[in-house]
């Protein structure tokens, strides 16, 4: 690909992320008029009105949790699969997801009633909460891998390890809930539905800086990165300390899934979708354009999920999980069938 189309290709990019960023502060399950919102962002007054506190309280913090958890997610599945090479690797696919899971469903169903009427009593604190366990057991898992993958030599056992770390939490979680109360089983159902709104403005200052922190190092694994992809033998060959480089993966992508997964619950589809997305978009497997280019399309796919999430007459906001799925799959399947029609044409 030319470095013109290149540019375009990312401007446009940017100019989507822009417009769809417009559209989520303007538009809702509240109707608020485009001169109120724009009167609202730049005013000076710091009133207490409601269309304020929706916006600077809801839509913005909304927005940018969207943003962040679409580039986070994105980036983790595109290092997974290329560390795995399997096009069917996400964030999920180790345990971690289901390592969080596991933490949320200690929390509501072993502490019983007690846990279960102070989390909904204390409002974002109970969600604090919430969060810290998802984030506990997403660590635990991410330990276990790491400790794995230094006794572990060959990369695709240690992909077993973890989907067999996923079947076994989801087990446990299963058993928990069999011997649950319904309403400690309703909290966790909705959880794992998850969301973009579950991170109050006051919490949007760390989920944003730890998100950056993960996004800002995996594109110095660039270059390692398209080491992997000619294979183990040949990227040690050249150089590359490839057990080292695996442990440094998966611990990176361990840690954008369970910061994500901690504040937004278990974030479906965006992880799997948005890679081959941005290689069939970019027609290129270099690493140095595909991760700005999973950052920024995954941003776009979380925003207009979002944004359909919360489109005007809804009342409250779908799942997340159902939007995403909903939007993203036709759109995969309709690229992969474009992709076998060229190569069958050029063939």
């Amino acid at each position: 690909m030319s470095n013109k189309r290149l540019v375009s290709i990312f401007l446009l990019i940017g100019l989507g992320i822009i417009l769809l960023m417009m559209a989520n502060i303007l538009w809702g399950s509240v109707l608020i008029e485009p001169q109120k919102v724009i009167q609202v962002l730049f005013s000076d007054e710091k009133g207490f009105t409601g269309e304020s506190l929706i916006i600077w309280d809801y839509r913005i913090p909304q927005l940018l949790v969207a943003v962040f958890a679409g580039a986070g997610l994105a980036v983790a599945g595109l290092l997974l699969q290329t560390l795995f090479r399997n096009p069917l690797a996400d964030p999920s696919i180790l345990g971690i997801s289901s390592g969080a899971s596991l933490g949320v469903a200690l929390l509501l169903f072993l502490s019983g009633s007690f846990a279960g009427s102070l989390i909904s009593s204390l409002g974002w604190i109970g969600n604090l909460g919430i969060s810290l366990a998802a984030m506990a057991g997403a660590v635990a898992v991410l330990f276990f891998l790491m400790a794995a993958s230094s006794r572990v030599n060959h990369i695709v056992s240690l992909l077993i390890i973890g989907i067999m770390i996923a079947y076994l939490a989801g087990s446990i979680t299963g058993l928990l809930r069999f011997y649950s109360r319904k309403e400690d089983i309703q909290a966790f159902v909705i959880w794992g539905m998850g969301t973009f709104s579950g991170v109050s403005r006051a919490q949007i200052p760390y989920f944003v800086t730890a998100i950056s922190i993960g996004l800002i190092f995996s594109v110095f694994l660039s270059k390692s990165l398209n080491l992997l992809l000619l294979g183990e033998r040949y990227a040690e060959n050249l150089g590359l300390n490839t057990h080292l480089i695996t442990r440094i993966v998966i611990l990176l992508a361990g840690y954008l899934t369970a910061i994500i997964t901690a504040y937004a619950g278990p974030i479906a589809f965006i992880g799997l979708a948005v890679p081959h997305i941005a290689r069939n978009l970019f027609k290129t497997s270099n690493h140095l354009v595909l991760i700005p280019a999973s950052i920024g399309t995954g941003i776009i796919l979380a925003l207009v999920c979002n944004l359909i999430a919360r489109l005007p007459g809804i009342e409250g906001s779908l799942p997340i999980n159902a939007v995403t799925s909903l939007i993203g799959a036709p759109f995969v399947i309709a690229v992969m069938l474009r992709q076998h029609r060229s190569n069958s044409l050029v063939s």
